[in-house]
């Protein structure tokens, strides 16, 4: 009888490739989406055929409502939501991260933050939306960041909380602590560290969501407007001529999905095995 030894080398190797493979999907997109506009064969904002037409000729996916290449403006129309979403979820995971790791570590500070956070997880997504950006005519996209990040953060802590407790309870946290040492260096040195597992799988989640918030805010017109290309944009103006021309609403719609889907799997690769049971509850 004869026993097979796998080279750790060898499953080392196999780990990696799987995770670039997980990973090479979300990289390839999101550069797709940021050089999208310099790849546009069209301007994004000059009619090339008949409201609506069929793919065909130099319109590879047809034209919208005002006969503009639907191509075109979906390359162009990727990069802002793209950005967005990527500066919300940094800000979001980076929020999240000291509140969290600062309410394991100051009870009193936590329960106020739980009460906030409380609060704000009662008010739905797109009220706050509109609340916000409509408070703020001016705003624009600074106004749909801001209100991404204020519902973000409500849930995003409450995880990062959870996680931090048990950390932030160790003998090596607690020695620091009696040691003397200030507050920063212990969310900074001691407790973050040990939340990469969380931190991670946590910016996958928030990105998605951003994603999502920010679509829904061009969908209802908070943000970028016409003639403006963007993906949220394209599905409401051109959803009325589904029948004649799908692409023009399939194509962002379908790129939206794969693009939220795609990050959140990269994310979710780049977890660290150690670390992997510290997430179930994300």
């Amino acid at each position: 009888m004869t026993t097979t030894v796998v080279k750790p080398d060898l499953v080392e190797r196999h780990a990696r490739r799987r995770v670039a493979l997980r990973v090479l999907p979300a990289l390839l997109l999101t550069a797709l989406a940021l050089a999208g506009p310099w790849l546009a064969p069209h301007a994004i904002d000059a009619p090339v055929t008949a409201p609506y037409a069929e793919p065909g000729g130099d319109a590879p996916l047809g034209g919208d409502q005002l006969g503009r290449d639907v191509l075109s403006r979906l390359l162009a129309g990727g990069r802002e939501l793209v950005v967005t979403s990527l500066l919300v979820a940094v800000l979001v995971t980076a929020l999240a991260a000291v509140l969290g790791a600062v309410s394991a570590l100051r009870p009193a500070v936590g329960r106020i933050v739980e009460r906030t956070a409380d609060v704000l997880m009662l008010l739905p997504a797109v009220l706050g939306i509109l609340l916000i950006t409509l408070s703020w005519p001016g705003g624009g996209r600074f106004a749909v960041v801001t209100a991404s990040v204020v519902l973000g953060v409500p849930y995003a802590v409450r995880l990062v909380a959870g996680a931090a407790a048990p950390v932030a309870a160790s003998g090596y946290v607690e020695a620091a602590a009696v040691g003397g040492e200030r507050l920063w260096y212990l969310v900074v040195r001691e407790v973050l560290p040990n939340l990469r597992a969380t931190l991670l799988a946590l910016f996958g989640l928030r990105f998605v969501a951003a994603v999502y918030l920010v679509a829904t805010a061009g969908f209802l017109q908070v943000g970028p407007q016409p003639p403006a290309a963007d993906w949220a944009l394209m599905i409401r103006e051109n959803s009325g001529g589904i029948v004649l021309n799908p692409w023009a609403v399939l194509a962002p719609s379908i790129a939206i999905g794969l693009l939220a889907m795609s990050v959140n799997l990269a994310a979710a690769a780049l977890v660290p095995a150690t670390g992997r049971k510290a997430v179930p509850a994300l």
